[in-house]
């Protein structure tokens, strides 16, 4: 079916005020990438009638088979449908810049008051909030992707050990577990498919020079293993920021995790907290610019072309093995992570509740993390900031 979606809904709407829509979404949007894309579809297909449920349903679609975090994939997508290049570009601009400019300005007091006992005590609490936060999105990602498959069990188990044995992602795994998933599931398939999708992750891993370059091609390279949920970053991030460049140390870390966590928009923006403590406001712009530009140019470039390769099963069964490795990372780096957050009772105790509560009540995930950061005022202090 050939047909110009853009034009469907060009007159219900104006792109101003789709701008304006999704500046506000990347404003005050809380939840993670599923609650965002669920406003999305009740607020722009269901209530506004300014995108087409099939147009939608195609970029949900798109945003779950491609490399990036699913919210602002799709938030491109839709704006690709409303608007082309033109409308993808300024659609990505609105969705990531408040965001981005928050946590900014979170990092530049971070940096300039970190040695201050009220800040070490209030990400003592939300550290450990964080590790309950994370297991709860392993459990929920891991029902998503892996179901009753026991090849994606036995993917997801040997990243998991992997990751938590070695405390860093080893990115031949992920690319191992898209081609036996692969090749598992579509016996008699072409390889033209698998180097299509293994082109645009392999081709980025040479060794960068100078700093600024080998910042950015880092945040690149993780951007391209990110699917879905962009906690699925966080693996990678540990690996390359902790343990290889050591531009942060652990608590850094863990507190950068926890920025993304109490502001809004896409979970991934922990990469803006994260480059400005390595390089600054120029570190900021590159880690965004790392994470972000890939999704984008994978929007406008393979979009007009998705239709055509959508039903292709060897890129299904790739892709299908892709994500369930990155569940299992994700399930090995909170034991990495929590060897540092959970550091006593009060801590542990923090992390159990936290997963209590996501497990039985839909509480926002920002609300949980400012109690905890209150409780660690409190409990950091009783126990003389240890």
């Amino acid at each position: 079916m050939n047909r110009s979606p853009q034009l469907a809904t060009e007159q219900k709407a104006p792109l101003g005020d789709f701008l304006l829509y999704f500046l506000n979404l990347g404003t005050i949007g809380f939840g993670g990438p599923i609650a965002l894309a669920g406003r999305m579809q009740s607020e722009l297909v269901e209530g506004r009638g300014w995108i087409e449920r099939e147009d939608y349903l195609e970029g949900l679609s798109f945003a779950q088979l491609a490399p990036g975090p699913l919210a602002a994939q799709l938030a491109m997508y839709l704006g690709y449908v409303r608007g082309g290049v033109l409308g993808a570009t300024a659609v990505g601009v609105a969705f990531v810049a408040p965001s981005f400019l928050m946590v900014v300005a979170i990092s530049a007091l971070y940096v300039r008051y970190d040695g201050l006992k009220w800040m070490q005590a209030l990400f003592y609490g939300i550290g450990a909030a964080v590790i309950g936060i994370i297991l709860r999105s392993t459990i929920k990602l891991g029902r998503a992707t892996l179901k009753k498959d026991p090849l994606l069990w036995a993917i997801f188990f040997v990243l998991a050990i992997s990751t938590a044995y070695t405390g860093r992602e080893i990115i031949w795994l992920f690319l191992l577990a898209g081609l036996v998933s692969r090749g598992i599931k579509t016996w008699s398939s072409r390889t033209r498919s698998v180097v299509f999708s293994v082109l645009p992750a392999t081709v980025l891993f040479a060794v960068p020079t100078g700093k600024h370059w080998a910042l950015f091609l880092f945040f690149v390279k993780s951007s391209l293993f990110v699917f879905g949920s962009g906690l699925a970053i966080i693996p990678f991030l540990h690996g390359g920021v902790v343990e290889s460049h050591q531009w942060l140390n652990e608590h850094q870390f863990l507190d950068a995790i926890a920025v993304a966590m109490i502001t809004s928009g896409p979970v991934v923006i922990t990469v803006a907290f994260i480059g400005y403590l390595a390089d600054g406001f120029t570190g900021a712009i590159l880690a965004g610019l790392g994470v972000f530009l890939p999704v984008y140019l994978m929007t406008v470039t393979v979009a007009p072309f998705y239709r055509r390769f959508s039903r292709n099963n060897g890129i299904k069964a790739f892709v299908g093995g892709v994500p369930t490795a990155a569940a299992g990372a994700i399930a090995g780096a909170v034991s990495v992570l929590a060897r540092h957050s959970i550091r006593d009772l009060s801590t542990a105790t923090i992390a159990a509740l936290t997963l209590l509560v996501l497990w039985r009540w839909k509480v926002p995930e920002p609300m949980i993390v400012v109690c905890s950061g209150i409780a660690g005022l409190f409990l950091f202090s009783s126990i003389g900031g240890k």
